[in-house]
């Protein structure tokens, strides 16, 4: 596990564990993950499923799940619906995906009747430890919103600076990413990128300091940003990269895990509790570190 990851977990070591709904563990991963966040006494685990088939995963896999909460749920959908549920009703602190897919855990979180509603938009933000780069580094949104709206991107930014304050990242430093670093017609994310620093001028985004738009390699790479002449506080020494739609945010973060050597954590944000949103590739300890922001993210009670 990379350093950063660790010092986020050694944050935890006061706090008591949240309780986490962990929706439909019916694979061998995501009771691993469940029970090292367990052990690390990061959450104590509410497992919501199919009491049976959890109870034979984790007899056929030796893994010891004796003393957690289950909350039995017909299917996966059911499982989904009662997390929430138990969200709603304070019963649980967060909710963490298990083997179902994301789309069935967030059809209930974002249904008008969840409960779980803020006055935010919704989002995930990605929190990667890329080894060959000198700060810590947020991706949002690469997850949840598909091609989100200038009020949309004001609150996906608003929400990955207030996760950034949790992770002790002052101040950080926010690059709105388009292919160029020109505001041009032809380009809508760059007339984007240019209204959101606008806005942050106005307080209408507090608590980051923002430039836009900016190419990624002026984000990133101080050398980049000065062969160019940008002159930015935020070119080359980037904390949060807020791309313009789901799929080149993905494929950014996908790159850096996979061409890189990076890890990636991840967290939805926006609803009452946080999410969890797991990936079927996360290894044990990505899961462990999301789980540890979840943890920074809930008022001690």
């Amino acid at each position: 596990m990379h350093q950063r990851f660790t010092h986020i977990i050694e944050r935890c070591a006061n706090r008591p564990p949240i309780r986490m709904a962990v929706v439909h563990p019916c694979d061998r991963i995501s009771l691993e993950g469940t029970i090292a966040a367990a052990d690390a006494k990061l959450i104590a685990p509410v497992l919501v499923g199919n009491a049976e088939k959890i109870r034979s995963i984790a007899h056929r896999e030796s893994l010891d799940i004796d003393g957690y909460a289950i909350v039995t749920a017909a299917h996966s959908h059911d499982a989904a619906a009662k997390a929430v549920e138990l969200a709603r009703d304070h019963s649980v602190d967060a909710i963490m995906k298990g083997s179902l897919h994301s789309d069935e855990l967030m059809h209930e979180v974002t249904t008008p009747s969840s409960g779980l509603h803020t006055q935010r938009r919704i989002s995930h933000v990605f929190v990667v430890d890329v080894p060959t780069y000198a700060y810590p580094l947020l991706i949002t949104d690469a997850v949840v919103n598909i091609v989100p709206t200038l009020d949309e991107k004001r609150d996906i930014i608003q929400n990955a600076i207030d996760l950034a304050a949790a992770l002790e990242i002052a101040q950080p430093r926010v690059a709105i990413l388009s292919a160029v670093e020109t505001v041009t017609a032809k380009i809508s994310a760059t007339i984007d990128a240019a209204a959101l620093c606008k806005m942050a001028d106005r307080a209408q985004i507090t608590g980051g300091i923002l430039d836009g738009p900016l190419a990624l390699d002026d984000a990133v790479s101080e050398s980049a940003a000065r062969d160019k002449q940008i002159t930015s506080p935020v070119a080359g020494r980037a904390n949060i990269l807020v791309v313009p739609d789901l799929e080149s945010g993905n494929m950014i973060a996908k790159a850096l895990i996979l061409l890189a050597g990076a890890d990636a954590a991840g967290i939805v944000l926006g609803a009452r509790v946080p999410i969890v949103l797991t990936s079927r590739a996360d290894s044990v300890p990505t899961r462990v570190t999301s789980c540890a922001i979840a943890a920074l993210l809930t008022p001690v009670r």
